[in-house]
């Protein structure tokens, strides 16, 4: 069974920081361009990252480049979402996922999604 399984969320001040990791289980997602989305009540899910197969690659949401870094460790099936600078917008239930194949684009389709980890940003 294909798990992806985010952890690292929780209760940030504005202008912190906070790490999101995501592990994949099941098969490995050594070919698939990974990538994490966010979602806030009653709004669509929205992107945040991506990042290629080989991990030398990234794609970033406006709203978050120069403040989010995705990184991945494919030997041990991981994905990172370093986020700095946080504020109120940044909060939501981010959420991991293998999109198909090699498309790292804003808008490829996701194959697995992980049930979402949620990060909080309130003084």
């Amino acid at each position: 069974q294909v798990q992806l399984v985010e952890s690292g969320g929780g209760l940030v001040q504005p202008g912190g920081s906070l790490t999101l990791s995501c592990t994949a289980s099941g098969r490995a997602f050594n070919n698939n361009a990974m990538a994490w989305h966010r979602q806030a009540p009653g709004k669509e899910r929205e992107f945040v990252a991506a990042i290629n197969w080989r991990g030398i690659r990234a794609n970033y949401a406006d709203s978050v480049k120069g403040r989010f870094t995705i990184t991945r460790h494919n030997a041990n099936n991981t994905v990172n979402l370093q986020m700095n600078t946080l504020n109120h917008e940044d909060a939501d239930i981010y959420y991991c996922a293998a999109h198909y194949g090699g498309d790292w684009s804003r808008v490829a389709r996701v194959e697995h999604w992980g049930k979402g980890t949620l990060v909080t940003v309130s003084s």
